[in-house]
């Protein structure tokens, strides 16, 4: 009995952790600019010190913040193909992107400065995200869906333009709009399915 007590706090300490890191996630992927510490609070429904006590600085949690986002494009990239044909697990995993880019767009002076510092370590996160695509590329590939001249490099370069120019929430409809047109130009035609004897 004791021991399940003890193991009950740590429960829903975590549970609450969790709650707070969606929350700041929602806050950060909306905001205009970076929201304060007590805006996050005040939208998660907790007063200022239970934020505190579970991320103790503003870069606490942009850092956790920032790893769950990236954590979610690594994993999303398989278990998209779990679910779904290659290329729809593309256009998927996007979306998924252009969720990752708003939220870093609402707490970029933060992030920033932690990437300056060395605390966030830029180039991991770009290999990871790289390998994710790869992922993808490589079904596709295989069933044939995608031209098999495109690397991840080169969606990776195509999604920073199109959330650059049409960036998200405020702008959703022209992104899935451009999205689905790059989706469009990543498809094999009739010449390059010729050209692989199909």
């Amino acid at each position: 009995m004791v021991e399940a007590e003890m193991r009950a706090p740590r429960a829903d300490a975590t549970r609450n952790r969790d709650q707070l890191l969606a929350v700041a996630t929602r806050v950060f992927g909306s905001a205009d600019a970076e929201p304060s510490m007590r805006a996050i609070a005040r939208e998660a429904g907790v007063g200022i010190a239970t934020l505190y006590r579970h991320f103790p600085t503003r870069e606490s949690l942009v850092d956790a913040v920032y790893r769950d986002q990236v954590a979610r494009l690594t994993t999303g990239a398989r278990e998209l193909l779990g679910q779904l044909p290659p290329a729809a697990a593309m256009r998927r995993w996007m979306d998924l992107f252009g969720d990752w880019i708003a939220t870093k767009n609402g707490m970029l002076d933060t992030l920033l400065a932690m990437i300056e510092s060395g605390e966030i370590a830029h180039a991991q996160t770009r290999a990871e995200l790289l390998a994710a695509i790869t992922t993808i590329l490589d079904a596709s590939r295989a069933a044939g869906d995608l031209r098999s001249d495109i690397t991840a490099e080169d969606i990776a370069a195509s999604l920073i333009g199109i959330f650059t120019v049409a960036p998200r929430p405020e702008h959703e409809a022209k992104a899935s709009r451009l999205l689905n047109l790059l989706m469009d130009g990543l498809r094999p035609t009739a010449a390059t399915l010729s050209a692989r004897g199909l």
